[in-house]
């Protein structure tokens, strides 16, 4: 587990993973933390950009909120209908950009994308919205 200080960047945060893993991966003893990318909801987040802004402003991802720490309860009875955004978060995914690079073509990696705070993601889609268009 791996604990953030309000204010600290995604690059801090990668470094404290990378400290943390280095412990028991000896191979990321010689990785630099520049070397590594976070993703969370399909977007690689910048290293620049601190958590606190990601939560403050309600950044949002493809498939819903980046961070949601409201309390709420969320009851679904019957049938739960996939088209319907949750509240949830996924956890997120610390890879190195080699794998990255390497990889950028295989799911999931060919639907992760760089976060751009200016852009509307839009409706809730599982399967990049190319299911549910329909045709002409």
């Amino acid at each position: 587990t791996v604990q953030c200080k309000k204010g600290d960047t995604v690059a801090e945060f990668l470094e404290l993973v990378r400290s943390s893993l280095a412990k028991e991966f000896r191979e990321m003893q010689n990785v630099s933390s520049d070397a590594l990318i976070y993703v969370k909801e399909d977007l690689i987040l910048p290293q620049d950009i601190s958590f606190y802004d990601l939560i403050a402003t309600r950044a949002r991802g493809k498939s819903g909120p980046l961070f949601n720490f409201d309390v709420h309860d969320d009851v679904r009875v019957g049938a739960v209908d996939t088209r319907v955004e949750k509240d949830e978060s996924h956890p997120g995914k610390v890879v190195e950009r080699r794998w990255y690079d390497r990889n950028k073509h295989i799911f999931p990696a060919s639907r992760w994308e760089i976060y751009d705070p200016a852009k509307e993601y839009g409706r809730y889609t599982i399967h990049g919205g190319e299911v549910n268009k329909k045709k002409k």
